[in-house]
């Protein structure tokens, strides 16, 4: 996949803007821009230090197609590890599209998606978890995912990975090497010391495995279905929580007849709302398809927010029946949170107050009309968060790609561990160590191949 060819495309997103941003990479690409390029000092562009601007126009047989900042990056100093032009010019689509064809009748070609990126890889700028953090900040939105991304960017989960994989090559390479003195019978790596290594990485491991329940999440936003009975007030919480009219509120049950959904950040998390369709036996088909896709988007969901009509709790019959449907919700979807709100709590009088705390203790008194609780709702959210694993900088894991390489490592441990304490023979152990290697080196890339790198770079944006 090595390739020295000079590559063009457009950094900046395509149409209208104040400026965009060329990007050339190659061995060739300083000498391929400077016959096109004036400075206004009279630079000699292919005299200039690394690292250095110069103004000037693009001019192709006379005629100035723009006045530009032309930065130069000479490798292997450079983002790819090549010479590197970046062209700003005005973001007229028009001129962006001179300059690029200009250069693709002499000496470019068009940049595949993620190729730059890719080059920076191939040529040692940054290892393969990395490159995918590139990615990961490109599309993160949320404070969350921004620090997770930047972490991993800078390399935190990489040198922990290559932490372990040294550690363990070490004692590979020491395995390795009784196999040699077979017929000697000796051992040249320490059992016991092998054993508390083994115990190490696979706590490590066990500890990234589990971090990617919350990464995931994060990355891609929180689900949270809002559920329960028709106009108990489902849409005038989600709008209270958009804080815009985003569903039609309406007195007249079963009005959501299909799932509406919105994303918003909440203490720099991601939270992705789902108003649901209210739950009741009814026979119009079109509301009874919308109930189904409750009970979907229920199972999809990490956190229910399950809301009652707190006016209608009047008697013990009313209440006994919420019970008992709390305890169905919790019982069909024991691995997921739930939060319990009593709405509408703007009509309640202080001595019902009182007694629906008493009743539900860890119920939410909340009026989604007036916003009283709404703020202690979303903290209760948060709560459900393990954000201290970010708040202290911890490696998290968010790529499923990574997730799936750690699990097999994990297992390879283990079949290790197994094998110690069943005394099995230096060659079998070593056929283990090696593909734990190979799985953690997957991650970062210092094992890898063609299909994995295209199927990797395939999803990047062109231009980076």
């Amino acid at each position: 996949m090595i390739s020295n060819d000079n590559i063009i495309a457009l950094a900046t997103p395509s149409g209208v803007g104040a400026i965009a941003v060329i990007r050339i990479s190659g061995n060739d690409a300083i000498s391929l821009i400077a016959p096109f390029f004036r400075s206004i000092h009279g630079k000699d562009l292919k005299k200039q230090k690394s690292h250095s601007i110069l103004l000037g126009h693009i001019v192709e047989n006379g005629n100035t197609l723009d006045e530009v900042l032309v930065s130069i990056f000479k490798g292997p100093n450079s983002y790819t590890g090549e010479d590197v032009i970046e062209i700003s010019c005005h973001g007229s689509p028009y001129i962006q599209q001179e300059i690029i064809q200009l250069f693709l009748r002499n000496g470019c070609r068009t940049a595949s998606a993620g190729e730059f990126t890719l080059r920076a890889f191939l040529n040692g700028k940054i290892d393969l978890s990395q490159a995918e953090a590139v990615a990961d900040l490109i599309s993160s939105d949320t404070e969350a995912s921004h620090r997770i991304a930047i972490q991993q960017m800078r390399g935190g989960f990489s040198n922990e990975i290559k932490g372990l994989r040294d550690e363990l090559l070490n004692f590979a390479s020491l395995i390795e090497l009784e196999l040699d003195f077979a017929e000697e019978d000796v051992e040249f790596a320490d059992r016991t010391q092998l054993v508390d290594l083994l115990n190490r990485i696979q706590n490590v491991l066990k500890r990234l495995i589990d971090s990617f329940a919350i990464g995931n999440v994060i990355k891609n936003g929180i689900p949270v279905a809002i559920v329960g009975e028709p106009n108990v007030g489902k849409s005038t919480l989600l709008n209270a929580l958009l804080n815009e009219e985003r569903a039609i509120v309406s007195d007249v049950a079963g009005t959501t007849r299909d799932t509406i959904e919105d994303e918003i950040s909440i203490g720099g998390v991601g939270f992705r709302f789902i108003d649901t369709a209210g739950i009741r036996n009814t026979q119009d088909k079109v509301e009874h398809l919308g109930i189904q896709r409750t009970f979907e988007k229920i199972k999809q969901a990490e956190i229910i927010i399950y809301l009652i009509d707190s006016s209608l709790l009047l008697d013990d019959s009313s209440l006994e029946k919420v019970k008992m449907d709390v305890t169905q919700l919790r019982n069909k979807n024991p691995q997921k949170q739930l939060i319990l709100l009593l709405n509408k709590a703007d009509g309640l009088t202080k001595e019902k107050r009182i007694f629906l705390n008493n009743e539900f203790s860890n119920a939410l008194l909340l009026s989604a009309k007036t916003g009283e609780g709404v703020e202690r709702l979303k903290n209760q959210l948060l709560e459900f968060i393990n954000t201290g694993a970010l708040q202290n900088n911890q490696t998290i894991v968010v790529n499923t790609r990574h997730y799936n390489s750690l699990l097999k490592a994990l297992a390879e441990i283990e079949k290790i561990q197994f094998g110690m304490a069943e005394k099995i023979s230096s060659d079998l152990m070593a056929i283990d160590v090696r593909e734990a290697l190979n799985h953690l080196g997957e991650i970062t890339g210092q094992v890898s191949n063609d299909e994995l790198l295209g199927n990797i770079f395939a999803n990047f944006c062109i231009g980076k």
